[in-house]
């Protein structure tokens, strides 16, 4: 503390005057003792300190102060006249620490924080518009302990949040979003087709303005969220929208944004060579034509003597000729050379530079009987891939009257309208990996100029470019021609009345609804890019239906017998009902190309239609029993019927219960040190149910029914009528900790979390004619620790900084999976798979363990864990093994905001440590010679780092490696298409994630303009810097595999983005 308050004693001094000074000394002091960190200011300058550990301080003040502003935290301040005397003895008198901060908690009932017996960390709206980014979930990264954010890279696209860790196997691991107290439609938790479906398109909580958020509150545990059901088990964010009720007559506001966005990591690559192989330039033609490099001709041959000179489909690499100028044929050239040169800004020249302007204009008023606010807004996105878009228009409306004395409606309501002519997908599969060095992305882009130069044969029909690899197109080509559409309605919002039938006593009634349709249409105007034959034009039509609707009451008391006691109950049921609808109809083969319309179908269509409904009833209750205003008991229950599991075991009950004292209120403590101590405890329980249609066969279309007779077929899973509910099981305990008037909060929570009885697929004989069975099986845990510290380090009246840490560890394991009638036990479950590499649960390991085929390594000695090599080249090792898992060790960030006069500032640095992600481009990167590493010893060839036996396979005996091997050779092994482990990286990084200044204008400005009361303008990032990372080639926290995990497995991802934008607000 010494070195604080004396390196804040400096910052004060500095700001001080050089004219002629007196200095003043002294003590600050309470009825405790001294009062360490007091700041001593001369009144009406900036000169000032702060007393020392011993509550001392000196202040040289410039002739003519009169007085001295002494102040705080948690004391009241005074203001101390100068006389004659140099020393002062001056005593502070202790105010009552404000501890009323009220939270939103389950069920939208407002509590204070001191009352609460589990974690629950909230957000206001300040902090979240800050910089304003376009998904409102992305802006919780590195502010919400133990809170994972997993961004997608797609204009509109979804993220994905995990709380606390991983628990379900093969179920949802997503929390419950909450708008105003009604739950969201989970359309995130299912995607329609493919993993990465719901990070292109986006859905629920993406789609909500941050313009119109008042504020975010995070309920962690199974305590914190067990009312509400079975959705709540990984967790629910509850989101409060902005009201009229602070408005001050009618009030009219603006909010506006532009920014740009540019590639995060731009990745490095070799300007040395060229497209080809053994050091030959090969093109191709769009028919694969041949060699184009007559100076190598006679050196190809030498090492491939019995190759053709065409059918070059496999040559996609670059281990060709030295891009030295010679004269070659390239694609774009026609029967013409052209200087090989290198193009070292091609990959950073195929993106466009994005950009998003957001604009909101809102009006509200509060009239004493109640109050309004509606508002529109509309974002545009141009994405940073070509032909890319996204726009979004948001209507709100927020009403709250008072029908009669006691009877109030409250109405909170949004519609929004959003949409894009071309949506992108998240995977790019080629691009940068597959593409040879010299290949100029600028010709790519204005391949239409190059039409006439490629119909080099009679009958050749490809009416574009002839660029064409066999594994890579024309990534332009595509965005112009195999598009990806969408329009989607949604209307979600809850109409509330309540009525007061005592002061302590008050019945709410609400109906709330979350409903969308989604059309979807995708149009593959050539049918076959990379293939060379000739197809007609492909399209389809997807139009998806969700809603969610929910019928609830809550009855709800809250009273104080005497001064001592204090009860607040509420009482309740629930209805819910949910639906999906979706109607699919493909065209595969269009008679008349450019005419999208279902019936212009040469063949067969591809026809999908399904339908699912479920209903859940449920009654629940809670009560917090306060005594003296420092000891809460909290006690809840819940029961849940659902239309998805059998009947017999449909009902099914949790309750949780929770302790919480605050001890420096119980042992009237004060301290001028230890403010506020409070200790938490609680257990819970969570039930959840399943999908709709899984206790009984049920039977799909096998084929399309178009023209023919339908044929259905009996699904490959083996149903079960005995399904019981999943389980998740929690215990948590927390410590709250206020140092210094409570100028520094500490709060530190230790939970243990685990889902049993899960429900999952396993794999059975294909003898029985079926290929899985579903039942109740499994069990994770979860088990860890979150720390946030916050205070405030400078609190002087025109400089303020603010410091927020976050600090969250979890460990999962997978502690049992199956065991059958016979006792064998399955020790594994494949959750998703890519070439070989598996990302799994597997018993005794952490949920999202990387298994497959690795290295061979040096299993003990000085080279322990090198490895080994034969011939110069890596060994494989013949057994599949453990490669890492994709959960982090621990997350954290930390916050700083300052404050001085009319400016502000705001600086997020957001960690994620430890924790293994599957990354194949980098390796392939490697292995089509495009990486930096693989131009070194292209004639000489290169040493691997690792060892090599020079013993024999009974009695090895390993020294370094020094054996000189063929570079294509060496980083050819060391790529995933030899060994997975190729392909994994450590995942850790630190980004500066935010950053921003804001100038407020000040009052005696605006004092001139009579209609504008306030206004401020910003410079805002994110993604700003990567601080720290083990990987330089790409971004490791990436969003591609869906479902479960975040950012498991990736092949070639867009690349996340820095931007950089202002930001204009301005209230009439």
């Amino acid at each position: 503390m010494k070195p604080i308050t004396t390196a804040l004693g400096l910052l004060v001094l500095l700001s001080g005057s050089l004219s002629a000074q007196r200095t003043l000394s002294g003590s600050v002091t309470d009825d405790s003792g001294p009062l360490i960190g007091a700041t001593v200011m001369a009144q009406g300058t900036t000169i000032g300190t702060v007393t020392d550990l011993d509550g001392l301080f000196a202040l040289s003040v410039p002739e003519g102060i009169e007085s001295l502003l002494v102040t705080y935290t948690g004391y009241e301040g005074r203001t101390i006249p100068i006389t004659a005397a140099s020393e002062y003895e001056i005593s502070l008198d202790e105010s009552a620490l404000d501890l009323s901060e009220v939270v939103v908690t389950a069920l939208g009932v407002k509590r204070e924080k001191k009352s609460l017996g589990y974690a629950v960390q909230d957000l206001d709206g300040e902090a979240i518009e800050q910089t304003r980014s376009t998904n409102v979930i992305n802006g919780l990264s590195g502010k919400v302990a133990g809170l994972q954010v997993s961004a997608g890279n797609v204009p509109g696209g979804g993220s994905q949040v995990v709380i606390r860790g991983n628990s379900s196997v093969l179920g949802n691991n997503q929390p419950l979003y909450v708008i105003d107290g009604v739950p969201m439609e989970g359309d995130f938790a299912a995607p329609i087709d493919g993993a990465t479906d719901n990070n292109v398109y986006g859905g629920g909580i993406s789609e909500i303005s941050p313009d119109n958020i008042e504020s975010i509150t995070v309920l962690k545990g199974a305590n914190a969220a067990a009312l509400y059901g079975s959705r709540a088990a990984n967790g629910v964010i509850l989101v409060t929208t902005k009201s009229g009720a602070n408005a001050e007559g009618l009030t009219i506001s603006y909010a506006g944004s532009y920014s740009i966005e540019n590639p995060f990591v731009v990745p490095e690559f070799q300007n040395i060579y060229g497209g080809g192989t053994g050091g030959v330039t090969w093109y191709s033609d769009g028919r694969n034509g041949g060699i184009t490099d007559p100076l190598a001709l006679e050196q190809f041959r030498s090492v491939y003597p019995n190759a053709p000179l065409v059918g070059t489909a496999g040559v996609d690499e670059s281990w060709g000729a030295p891009m030295d100028g010679r004269l070659v044929r390239h694609w774009w050239s026609g029967t013409e050379v052209a200087p090989l040169v290198p193009v070292p800004d091609s990959w950073s020249n195929f993106w466009d530079t994005g950009n998003t302007s957001n604009n909101t204009l809102s009006i509200s008023n509060n009239y004493g009987t109640g109050n309004f606010r509606f508002s529109f807004g509309r974002m545009d996105t141009k994405g940073i891939m070509y032909n890319n878009d996204y726009e979004r228009n948001n209507f709100r409306l927020n009403i709250d009257q008072e029908l009669a004395p006691k009877l109030k409606v409250s109405v909170s309501s949004e519609y929004i309208k959003s949409g894009s002519d071309n949506r992108q997908q998240p995977g790019l599969w080629e691009l940068g990996t597959w593409h040879h060095r010299h290949d100029d992305w600028g010709v790519l882009r204005n391949y239409a100029d190059y039409m006439d130069v490629h119909i080099v044969r009679e009958g050749d029909w490809y009416p574009y470019a002839n660029w064409q690899h066999s594994f890579a197109s024309n990534r332009f080509y595509e965005q112009e021609n195999l598009t990806n559409a969408n329009e989607k309605d949604r209307l979600l919002g809850n109409v509330a009345f309540t009525y007061e039938f005592l002061p302590s006593l008050s019945l709410m009634v609400r109906a709330g609804t979350d409903m969308w349709t989604d059309t979807r249409r995708s149009v593959n105007r050539y049918a076959s890019i990379k293939s060379g034959n000739e197809l007609n034009e492909s399209f389809s039509e997807d139009v998806l239906r969700r809603q969610e609707t929910n019928l609830d009451f809550i009855l709800t008391y809250n009273n104080y017998f005497g001064e001592d006691f204090s009860v607040n109950a509420q009482f309740g049921g629930n209805h819910r009902s949910n639906y999906f609808k979706r109607n699919y109809i493909g065209v595969n083969d269009a008679t008349i190309n450019g005419l999208y319309n279902v019936s212009n179908n040469a063949s067969q269509n591809t026809n999908v239609s399904r339908i699912e409904e479920k209903e859940v009833n449920s009654f629940f209750g809670a009560a917090s029993f306060g005594y003296k205003s420092f000891l809460y008991l909290d006690v809840t229950a819940r029961n849940d019927w659902s239309s998805t599991l059998p009947v017999e075991n449909n009902s099914y009950f949790y309750p949780s219960v929770s302790l919480s004292g605050v001890i420096t209120d119980a042992l009237s403590i004060s301290s001028p040190i230890l403010s506020y101590a409070k200790v938490r405890a609680g257990w819970a329980q969570v039930g959840s149910d399943t999908d709709p249609y899984r206790l009984r066969q049920v039977f799909a279309p096998a084929t399309p029914w178009n023209a023919t007779t339908p044929l259905f077929a009996e699904q490959a899973t083996i149903a079960n009528s005995d399904l019981r509910p999943e389980r998740t099981t929690g215990k948590e305990a927390g410590l709250d900790l206020r140092f210094l008037g409570g100028r520094i909060a500490l709060d530190v929570t230790a939970y243990e979390q685990t889902t049993e009885d899960q429900i999952i697929n396993i794999a059975v004989s294909r003898a029985t004619g079926y290929g899985s069975k579903l039942i109740n099986a499994g069990k994770v845990r979860n088990r860890g620790v979150e720390v946030i510290l916050s205070g405030a380090i400078v609190d002087l009246p025109k400089f303020g900084w603010d410091v927020s840490l976050n600090y969250a560890k979890n460990n999962n394991t997978v502690l049992e999976l199956y065991t059958d009638e016979s006792g064998n036990e399955l020790e594994t479950i494949v959750l998703t798979s890519l070439r070989g590499l598996s990302l799994e649960a597997r018993v005794g390991q952490p949920f999202g363990t990387l298994f497959g085929s690795g290295f061979a390594r040096v299993p003990d000695g000085e080279l322990a864990g090198e490895i080994i090599f034969e011939n110069g080249i890596p060994v494989k090792d013949p057994d599949l093994k453990v490669l890492g898992n994709v959960n982090p060790d621990w997350i954290g960030g930390i916050r700083n905001t300052f404050r001085l006069g009319a400016f502000s500032a705001n600086v997020l640095v957001d960690a994620r440590v430890g924790g293994e992600i599957a990354e194949q481009s980098t390796s392939l990167g490697m292995q089509t010679g495009v990486y930096p590493m693989t131009a070194i010893g292209r004639e000489e060839g290169v040493i691997g780092n690792g060892a090599r036996n020079i013993g024999d396979g009974e009695t090895p005996i390993y020294v370094t490696n020094d054996v000189v091997a063929p570079t294509r050779d060496v980083v050819g092994a060391l790529s995933p298409r030899y060994a997975n482990e190729g392909a994994i990286f450590d995942a850790s990084f630190v980004k500066l994630r935010e950053a921003g200044i804001t100038y407020a204008l000040p009052q005696a400005l605006l004092s001139n303009v009579s209609f504008i009361r306030a206004a401020s303008i910003s410079l805002i990032g994110r993604n700003l810097a990567m601080l720290y990372s083990n990987h330089s080639q790409i971004d490791p926290e990436f969003n591609v595999s869906g479902g479960n995990l975040l950012g498991a497995l990736s092949y070639t991802t867009i690349p996340s983005t820095r931007s950089f934008g202002v930001n204009l607000n301005v209230t009439f």
